[in-house]
């Protein structure tokens, strides 16, 4: 009953937060607000949020009751997507990290990189999500339902569906392969941001007698920062652990229900905590932009910039 409440309250919070995320961009939209190349980044990775969460559902459903299982072509679908879009919005959150790090860099190498970064933005999340199909293209292969597990040896139970093993050697080779692509995705979120704290307090040595006269409020572009820093630092802590738990369920001999919860729950800590990371810095440049409207031409014009 604990299992089941815990679900469904992180399932639920999750949708809520990632919906109010989309009406955001959704008033953008309509309001004119011009949308940054970060925008469509947040979108893939809300999106990515919303098919992560959707694997909630039919957890919190198994949870309560022990005689629900998925179907043949459902269990297939479900945990490919699921991985999918695990793998999707592990992407997005690195390129997100990065296209931050080219913005906000005073290097003048990179202002050539700045100008082509917004171009390429869309070719790259299609390029992420092409790569996160076939990347998970063996998992609809060995899935299958649990009414089926009697004709087939060495299968996971998952609650809803069953996972046939194809061999300790294969596994072991698909937790490899897999982890090295998500070490270089978090290798990159990781030099990303450390090269935006180092631009951050190197700017704030130089402007340091500035602030103390000046208001204490900081820039927007050190707001957005920092938020992408906040972002970065909470999606490597679950995303790590959840990889942790992942790679020892595949290489498990038989299967743990605590442990295939606690992974499912810690997969789903990010996309449940990251719209709320995200929602205030988008709300407060629609109350600028509401404020503006009834005013000059020039000022909804900066905001848009913003």
């Amino acid at each position: 009953m604990a299992v089941g409440i815990f679900f469904t309250s992180q399932t639920a919070l999750g949708m809520l937060g990632n919906s109010a995320l989309l009406c955001c961009f959704i008033i953008a939209d309509i309001s004119g607000i011009r949308a940054k190349p970060t925008d469509l980044i947040v979108k893939h990775l809300t999106w990515a949020n919303f098919i992560v969460l959707c694997k909630g559902i039919p957890q919190t459903i198994a949870t309560f009751s022990q005689t629900y299982y998925l179907d043949y072509v459902s269990c297939k679908l479900a945990l490919y997507f699921h991985r999918v879009a695990r793998g999707m919005s592990l992407a997005s959150t690195s390129l997100l990290s990065v296209l931050q790090a080219i913005t906000i860099s005073p290097n003048s190498k990179w202002s050539q990189l700045k100008v082509r970064a917004p171009r390429i933005v869309g070719p790259s999340m299609a390029l992420c999500w092409a790569l996160q199909l076939l990347r998970y293209g063996s998992i609809p292969v060995y899935t299958t339902d649990i009414w089926g597990r009697r004709n087939v040896s060495g299968l996971k139970d998952y609650g809803y569906c069953a996972v046939m093993s194809p061999g300790r050697l294969i596994e072991t080779i698909f937790v490899i392969l897999f982890s090295f692509y998500d070490i270089i995705f978090l290798g990159l979120m990781i030099l990303a941001s450390c090269y935006m704290v180092f631009i951050l307090l190197k700017h704030k040595q130089r402007l340091q007698h500035i602030h103390r006269t000046l208001s204490p409020r900081s820039s927007p572009e050190t707001r957005a920062t920092q938020s992408i820093l906040t972002l970065v630092s909470s999606f490597m802590f679950f995303h790590v652990t959840s990889i942790a738990f992942t790679s020892y369920l595949s290489v498990l001999e038989g299967t743990s229900r605590w442990l295939f919860n606690t992974s499912v729950a810690m997969a789903a800590c990010f996309p449940t905590v990251c719209p709320f990371l995200l929602i205030r810095q988008h709300t407060s440049v629609f109350r600028l932009f509401c404020t503006c409207s009834h005013q000059t031409s020039p000022c909804a014009c900066t905001v848009r910039e913003l």
